[in-house]
């Protein structure tokens, strides 16, 4: 492992960004020997050249351009852990890293967030686009405080709570020229000759669990053909015609004019969103998060 400071990374950057040893020293309050010192360092440090120098000009080398993709994007995240650390230390900030679905990113949930950071400006609020499935896991292991995870299981998980916070109807997705898509109604029992695609259920298991039980209260099993992780890829594949789907309604914005998504007649087809967080007792900013979505 090379060990390097960040005040030989800041004159790396720079030099790298002035393209001038008497600027950057210039930018970073120093005289040029000290500045000429650290970068000799750095390049003694990991053994190769970073700059080719002439009397009138300085150009980087392919290494030193690789390294300043790196190392900017390395001070930015330092300088934020900074501000981070500061703030706490003053009592100012605290994080909430939570889960969402980019498939259910509805009006709803997107004023939930906004809420949330008008009320509560000093908590870091971040938050990760990843599947049902893998929202459970770092939900469970502690890498996420909650998450948005789509429907709601028909079996709770063990130390976790579910929180319903919507609900919607799900429709029946038709590729422009199907043979139903002049149909105001569907019923279920209509799709069992046809063929599915369908979130998978490694990445979804609620929600596929739910579509498969639908089809088999109207008495048949889906003949899927094509599956997806997301709700997004599989209306994709409706519009280009792989098969049909139940889906959300609101996936509907998806796929835009290239399919139809028509109402479902059978009892129950609807799709309840749950928010997860762990059992037990919470830090203030889930604690918050949780009582104003259950007010």
């Amino acid at each position: 492992m090379i060990d390097y400071s960040i005040r030989e990374l800041e004159c790396f950057v720079a030099v790298a960004e002035e393209l001038s040893f008497t600027r950057a020293a210039r930018r970073l309050h120093l005289s040029q020997p000290p500045l000429s010192r650290h970068i000799q360092s750095l390049e003694a440090r990991l053994g190769i050249k970073l700059f080719t120098r002439s009397p009138r000009s300085v150009a980087l080398t392919p290494a030193g351009r690789a390294l300043l993709t790196d190392t900017k994007g390395a001070l930015v995240q330092l300088q934020r852990a900074g501000d981070r650390a500061r703030r706490a230390s003053r009592g100012e900030t605290a994080r909430l890293d939570l889960g969402f679905v980019s498939a259910v990113l509805n009006p709803d949930l997107i004023s939930i967030f906004q809420r949330y950071r008008t009320s509560h400006p000093a908590v870091d609020l971040t938050l990760h686009d990843c599947p049902p499935a893998e929202q459970l896991r770092a939900i469970a292991e502690g890498r996420l405080d909650g998450g948005f995870v789509g429907a709601s299981p028909a079996t709770l998980t063990s130390g976790l709570v579910f929180i319903p916070w919507s609900k919607e109807p799900l429709m029946v997705f038709l590729p422009r020229g199907h043979r139903l898509q002049d149909t105001a109604k569907v019923r279920m029992a209509d799709l069992a000759a046809e063929s599915f695609v369908m979130v998978a259920a490694e990445s979804a298991p609620c929600f596929s669990q739910q579509i498969h039980e639908l089809c088999l209260e109207a008495g048949f099993r889906p003949k899927v053909v094509q599956e997806a992780s997301r709700g997004q890829a599989v209306a994709v594949m409706v519009a280009a015609g792989t098969g049909i789907a139940i889906l959300p309604a609101s996936m509907s914005r998806i796929a835009g004019e290239s399919s139809l998504a028509i109402p479902i007649t059978t009892k129950g087809a609807t799709v309840t969103y749950v928010f997860a967080h762990r059992r037990g007792e919470q830090e203030p900013p889930l604690r918050n998060f949780v009582a104003g979505l259950e007010g």
